[in-house]
């Protein structure tokens, strides 16, 4: 049974964040508790990016849209450049921001799939740069590797859940074999597809299973929740670390 709305849904999503960031922290989780929080907290951003396909898709102002997320992208950019360079000597350093990963998502889909008929070459315009911003993103955005195609077989599978299951499982074997190494022990073995496991992105199908496509309670709180806790809580995280360093 289908239970759980896009509300209640990033607030679970949250609480697995804290997990999969705690090790910010030295010393504060066990080696193989890190390995293990950050195998089961892969499904965080391909979930974030489902929903942001949702988001793209029921808008009723795309630009608005597109402006918060490019909004939190460029505040959470500021804040990590101000904490580092305020915590350079105590070697802390955060590259964390996913808001520029779905942003980048966001407006790759308004390219290539605008909500008005266009000409043949303005088509081919908006399709070659969606192309670059693909790219780039892949290069150079946290997780972009991951969540830029998901978004995309997301928003092309809308009306065919096999078909999308099926391109999310060819895109889990890629990267599975471009991050499969094979060390002297299985130990080992194991401990790198548990650190090398954005293949396990594939654990947000239960969740998407659970999900009843409701947005929950709206209020001004809920909308704005993930855009504080973010960056909140990996800044926090940031000045524990740099208080431990002294």
């Amino acid at each position: 049974m289908k239970k759980l709305n896009a509300t209640q849904i990033k607030y679970l999503l949250a609480a697995l964040m804290v997990l999969d960031h705690l090790p910010h922290v030295p010393g504060l989780v066990p080696p193989v508790w890190e390995a293990i929080f950050h195998a089961v907290t892969r499904c965080v951003a391909a979930c974030f990016a489902y929903l942001a396909v949702e988001g793209f898709i029921h808008t009723r102002n795309l630009q608005r849209y597109q402006v918060r997320l490019w909004g939190a992208a460029a505040f959470m950019a500021a804040g990590n450049w101000l904490l580092n360079s305020l915590l350079v000597n105590r070697g802390v350093h955060i590259s964390n921001n996913i808001f520029l990963t779905l942003a980048l998502g966001v407006s790759i889909l308004a390219l290539a799939f605008p909500r008005h008929s266009l000409t043949p070459e303005a088509k081919r315009v908006r399709w070659a740069g969606a192309g670059l911003l693909f790219l780039a993103g892949i290069l150079l955005t946290e997780g972009g590797m991951v969540v830029l195609p998901f978004i995309l077989i997301t928003y092309c599978c809308l009306q065919r859940q096999g078909l999308r299951n099926l391109l999310y499982l060819g895109l889990a074997l890629i990267l599975f074999a471009l991050s499969y190494s094979t060390y002297d022990s299985w130990q080992e073995t194991l401990t790198m597809l548990l650190y090398n496991s954005d293949w396990l992105f594939l654990s947000v199908l239960p969740l998407l299973a659970l999900y009843n496509g409701q947005r929950g309670k709206q209020s001004a709180f809920n909308r704005y929740f993930f855009y504080v806790f973010y960056p909140l809580h990996l800044w926090l995280l940031a000045l524990v670390a740099a208080g431990l360093a002294k």
